[in-house]
This record gives structure tokens, C-alpha cells and sequence, in this order.
């Protein structure tokens, strides 16, 4: 299934996305649940809306932390003049980071280089904490892209990344969550990122130097993970700026496009952008 959280006018809602390239006759459709599918049982409520006459929302906010694995591609560790780590590299992301489908990018003032990144990202489902190997599949809700946008500049300045990696909308997430695959299938999907169109990523997840179950028992050895919480799993090679006015576009076999416009000030500008109103 496809997991979406929306808007149509009223609080955020979540359903299952019925996309007419499954073999229907009909329009992309989102079929309403009754609430919450990482946190509760859910029921169809019988409505449904097509695709287009809703605003979709980031997927899932995470309920305590985004944690990420840097490095995890070797081309990626060499394009910026790093060695391949011998365990996973990992950080945090606030969940504040967090932005959904066709929200703005927004470019810091403080920052004269903002850079994409496009990953595949793991929703967790359950409670857990130093998870075996063989039972990673158990505590993985599914699976959904992300950007881990990054202020270059300043990940190389500060010496540690919270800043650089944790600015408000550094984490689209989106379009929706995929439950179906497993884990056999995700080790091996295509990564495409394009900037206006233009492609300057392309690799596979079969290129990660830690596996996703890997990941999950490295992670999950030193922190509880939550419902909802969400990894982001590394980046291939390609990574590069973007800039205000540009538009990004990661798309992972399987799961489907995350797109996200850059806004705000011209690098090196002085004036803060406001962000009002959003529905995250």
C-alpha cells in the first residue's frame, strides 16, 4: 500500500493512495482512513477523493527524531574528499526539519551553499530498541523519500552538523509511504535527483556500504526508536547547490517523485524569509 497524509481543506488526514498505473480505470485516488496507521488501528471511513483536489502533507512528522546515516555511498564519500566509514556515520535532524511535497526549500541567509541530497528514508513502526538482525523487518513500517538538504558551507565550518543539516524545511519528506516492499526489494532501487529537470544524481541502493537492516541493528543499539521515527539511509554521489527559484525532484523506483521549490534570499543576503501558515 501507499500511505498518504493530506489536507483537503480541514486537519490533516491520512489514506491509502489507489493510482490508476496499478491497473485501474480510474483517476488517482486517495481512499480516507480513520486515523493514524503507524500509531493505531485504522478502518476505511468509505470516502474517497482524487488525488489532485488534494494538497499532500509530509507523510509522517517524525514523534521524536530523524536520524541519519552519512557517507553511506563510497562515490559520495570520495566526490567530497572523504574517507568510507568503517561504522555508520549517524546524526540527527530535528523533527522541525520536516516538510512535505511541494513546500519551499528554504535558502538561510547565513548560508552560501545549500545542497540537495536525495535518500530513500525508513519509517519505523514499533517500540524498539537493540533489534536483532532477523527481526528488522518486524519493526519497519515502510519506506519513503527524503532530501537531507544541507548547508555545505556551514557543515564545514561548524565541525559538528546540526546546524548545517537541521534548519526548518532541511528534511522534505514524501510523496507517500510504501508498505509493500521488503527489505529484499529496497536493496535494490534506482535514485534519481534532477534540478530543474536537469539529472544530477543517479545511482541504487545497492551501492549503500550499510544495508538498511544494518542500519536498523547499529541505530537501534544505541537509541529507542518510536513509531514514526524515520532514518534516512545516505546519499549517492552527485550532490550539488541549489539555489532560490530552482525546483528539486528525487524519484525512487517504486515509491514514486518528491519535489520541493527553493525560496528565500540570494545566498550570502542578510534578510531572514518568513515561512506562515504551513500545514506540515
Amino acid at each position: 500500500m501507499r500511505i498518504a497524509r493530506f489536507a483537503a481543506g480541514g486537519d490533516p488526514q491520512f489514506g491509502i493512495v489507489e493510482l490508476a498505473e496499478d491497473g485501474g480505470d480510474h483517476p488517482d485516488t486517495v481512499a480516507v482512513l480513520t486515523g493514524d496507521p503507524i500509531a493505531m488501528p485504522v478502518q476505511l471511513t468509505g470516502e474517497r477523493r482524487e488525488l489532485d483536489a488534494v494538497r499532500l502533507l509530509a507523510p509522517v512528522i517524525p514523534r521524536s527524531k530523524v536520524v541519519a546515516v552519512g557517507r553511506n555511498f563510497a562515490a559520495h564519500a570520495a566526490e567530497l574528499g572523504n574517507d568510507v566509514p568503517t561504522i555508520p556515520l549517524t546524526f540527527f535532524k530535528p523533527n522541525t526539519a520536516v516538510i512535505g511535497p511541494g513546500e519551499s526549500i528554504i535558502y538561510p541567509p547565513a548560508s552560501n551553499e545549500v545542497s540537495f541530497e536525495g535518500e530513500l528514508a525508513v519509517v519505523i513502526g514499533r517500540i524498539c530498541k537493540e533489534v536483532p538482525l532477523e527481526r528488522v523487518a518486524d519493526v519497519i513500517f515502510g519506506y519513503t523519500i527524503a532530501n537531507d538538504v544541507t548547508a555545505r558551507d556551514l557543515q564545514k565550518t561548524d565541525g559538528q552538523w546540526a546546524r548545517a543539516k537541521g534548519y526548518d524545511t532541511f528534511c522534505p519528506l514524501g510523496p507517500w509511504i510504501t508498505t509493500h516492499q521488503s527489505l529484499e526489494e529496497v536493496a535494490d532501487l534506482q535514485i534519481r535527483t534532477t534540478l530543474d529537470g536537469e539529472e544530477r544524481q543517479h545511482g541504487s541502493t545497492n551501492l549503500m556500504v550499510f544495508s538498511i537492516p544494518e542500519l536498523v541493528v547499529y541505530i537501534s543499539s544505541f537509541t529507542t526508536l518510536l513509531p514514526g521515527d524515520v532514518i534516512l539511509t545516505g546519499t549517492p554521489a552527485g550532490v550539488g547547490a541549489m539555489l532560490p527559484g530552482q525546483e528539486v525532484s528525487i524519484e525512487i523506483e517504486g515509491i514514486g517523485t518528491l519535489t520541493n521549490p527553493v525560496a528565500g534570499s540570494a545566498p550570502g543576503a542578510s534578510s531572514t524569509p518568513s515561512i506562515k501558515g504551513s500545514v506540515r
